[in-house]
């Protein structure tokens, strides 16, 4: 499998062999996790996550809430295909991602899916735009289309005007802006964001949150993992993790 494993395919088989069959006029789930767990060697052994079954649809939005330790990270690093599960098998838009190289895995990544998290992770010596450009490096863009779709994705987060700044020139609020325009430059299919609030007040929590409620309006899928109970009410879909646990909450 080459750089092709990104374009999904439209027909699968279950495990089992049985004939599970996802034909081109059916649009399979977006994030699908089955009997997943993922297990750390110890002594003792940690099972982060345990028997994890999930189903995400295009367009949702749903927030992961638990405390500290109780898989929520390990949860991101699964569905950002920066980790493995132990047992159990990962979907994404319908493709097997168990047997993808190191490579393959980074491809899809760049491709489709878009990160947020509690720390910016903005470079500082470079301009806003400059950070905000550099994930299409690793998606294949054309060189020509970087700076117009980076100019774009910054007026659509509301900072147009603060494209030649530097990062530490910008508020945490705007900071989170810019990761935001980041994620969504590369029109992913899914926004991963790991305590997106986490270092912002409460009035700028807000305006983030209303953010995100406006890209997913267009449509984005959003997972929103938080140990903050008020981000997590914003979801339309709220899941909670306890001791490795998934459950659905009302």
């Amino acid at each position: 499998m080459t750089e092709a494993a990104a374009v999904l395919s439209d027909r699968s088989t279950a495990p089992d062999g049985s004939d599970d069959v996802i034909r081109s006029d059916e649009k399979p789930p977006v994030i699908e996790l089955r009997d997943v767990t993922r297990s750390f060697p110890g002594p003792p052994e940690v099972q982060a996550l345990k028997g994890i079954n999930l189903t995400v649809s295009d367009g949702e939005y749903v927030s992961i809430v638990g405390p500290s330790g109780s898989g929520k990270s390990t949860m991101l690093n699964i569905l950002g295909l920066l980790d493995r599960p132990t047992v159990g098998e990962y979907r994404l838009a319908g493709e097997l991602t168990g047997g993808y190289s190191e490579d393959e895995r980074a491809a899809v990544r760049a491709r489709r899916l878009g990160f947020v998290f509690q720390a910016f992770h903005l470079m500082p010596r470079r301009t806003v735009l400059e950070n905000v450009s550099l994930p299409m490096l690793y998606s294949g863009t054309p060189r020509a289309e970087r700076t117009e779709r980076a100019r774009a994705a910054l007026e659509r987060v509301g900072l147009g005007h603060r494209v030649d700044f530097r990062p530490g020139l910008l508020s945490g609020g705007e900071r989170q802006r810019v990761a935001v325009a980041r994620a969504v430059v590369t029109q992913p299919r899914v926004i991963l964001a790991d305590e997106p609030t986490g270092n912002l007040d409460q009035a700028t929590t807000a305006d983030i949150m209303a953010l995100f409620e406006e890209l997913n309006a267009g449509g984005l899928t959003f997972v929103v993992i938080t140990h903050d109970q008020g981000v997590a009410d914003r979801a339309a879909r709220r899941i909670r993790i306890a001791d490795g646990r998934m459950s659905e909450l009302s």
